[in-house]
């Protein structure tokens, strides 16, 4: 292709137009515009980034947090159930002290029971052989008696209850 420069071509007069055009936009200052523009859409851009980085960085802390949080709970878990099991085995020793302790009383209730069954027994066994006894002694008295001195009898039973009391 080669390049004539003639008044006569209509490419001459588009390629004028086409500078003016640019020159009267420059005049004007479409280019202060357009860099404005430019600029206005980096500092967004850049204000968008800014934003999105501050959201990482909130999001990154949240999630540190929480794992943190997370961390803490399964640790309070953990001493909860270890708690739960001392307690557990607390009560248990306590279950089974207080279990021995109960047997260990009743044990002794029961013997005392039966020390003072016996005593009661020995008690009226004694009794009822110095009831037998008395009414042994009594008959044989009434026997023996019919024949001897009541007076005198008496008299010396007085005198050996007096010298059994003292």
């Amino acid at each position: 292709m080669h390049w004539e420069f003639s008044f006569g071509y209509p490419t001459i007069w588009v390629f004028l137009a086409l500078v003016v055009f640019i020159v009267g936009l420059m005049y004007k200052g479409i280019h202060k515009v357009i860099a404005k523009a430019l600029d206005d859409r980096a500092d967004a851009i850049r204000k968008e980034l800014d934003e999105a980085r501050t959201l990482r960085e909130e999001a990154q802390t949240l999630l540190s947090s929480f794992q943190r949080k997370q961390v803490e709970a399964e640790q309070q878990a953990k001493d909860i159930v270890k708690q739960a099991r001392k307690d557990a085995e607390t009560m248990a020793v306590n279950a089974r002290k207080d279990m021995a302790e109960r047997l260990q009383r009743r044990a002794e209730q029961a013997e005392a029971k039966i020390k003072n069954a016996e005593t009661q027994a020995l008690t009226d066994v004694k009794l009822r052989a110095v009831q037998l006894a008395a009414i042994a002694a009594e008959q044989v008295l009434r026997t023996e008696l019919a024949s001897t001195d009541h007076k005198a009898l008496v008299k010396n039973g007085i005198t050996d209850m007096g010298k059994a009391f003292n």
